[in-house]
């Protein structure tokens, strides 16, 4: 019924955004703007948006974009130690920030998301290497998919 390139092309990059609470709250406007477009749902026939995201087969833009961003650090734990990606995860780098920006990195963030979920980045990384148990655990875009595609 709905095409899940949409969603692809709403989401683009998500797996490096800094979820805010009011960059979650523009994007899920956006993305539920498109959808009533996309589903010709005018002014004097609202629905919920719990109603619309149940009969386009979506999830919220928080869940969706915490979901893209594990898999992409998943991926990313998967390459040599060599590699800048991997490298650039590590990464600490140093001196101040300008005025006004918030003091958390990228990084920080994912280290909080670890400790939500009860985990260590020491096990994240050894749990990444196998791709079944890591959808399992960060409920990958495609869970039930165990034909190596």
């Amino acid at each position: 019924m709905f095409n899940s390139n949409v969603k692809s092309v709403l989401l683009y990059g998500a797996e490096t955004w800094r979820t805010t609470k009011t960059t979650i709250r523009k994007v899920q406007t956006f993305i539920n703007s498109c959808l009533r477009r996309v589903l010709k749902i005018r002014w004097p026939e609202t629905i919920s948006n719990a109603d619309l995201w149940e009969r386009t087969c979506q999830l919220p833009a928080e869940e969706l974009i915490r979901k893209r961003r594990w898999g992409w650090i998943g991926h990313t734990l998967r390459k040599p130690s060599t590699n800048i990606t991997r490298q650039a995860l590590r990464w600490n780098p140093q001196g101040k920030r300008k005025r006004g920006r918030p003091r958390n990195t990228w990084r920080r963030d994912l280290e909080a998301d670890t400790r939500k979920m009860g985990y260590t980045w020491s096990q994240i990384e050894k749990m990444a290497q196998d791709r079944g148990l890591w959808r399992a655990v960060v409920g990958g875009p495609y869970p039930d998919r165990s034909d190596g595609h």
